[in-house]
């Protein structure tokens, strides 16, 4: 059973925390650049994403790894992996 769990690769996404209102979770916002499909123009598109602070150490603005685990609650399906950048 272990070398199946060691096999398997969770996502991982880079984003920015938008809010930090809900205890021992943030709300994580990524960006990515997505080709329109008739005008081959590269268009922003954003999700946003529930995820597990354990700590409460996210403030709004940091930029964070976040990667994909169970789910947790009803929209939690991610896990701060680490800050990378603090807001100033």
């Amino acid at each position: 059973m272990s070398e199946v769990a060691s096999k398997v690769r969770k996502t991982t996404k880079v984003g920015v925390v938008i809010s930090n209102a809900p205890e021992k979770s943030v709300v994580v916002k990524v960006e990515n650049f997505v080709m329109h499909p008739l005008y081959h123009r590269f268009m922003r598109t954003a999700s946003k994403f529930m995820a597990h602070d354990e700590e409460n150490s996210c403030n709004a603005g940091d930029h964070v790894l976040i990667e994909e685990c169970r789910p947790l609650s009803r929209r939690k399906r991610w896990r701060v992996r680490k800050i990378i950048e603090r807001a100033q």
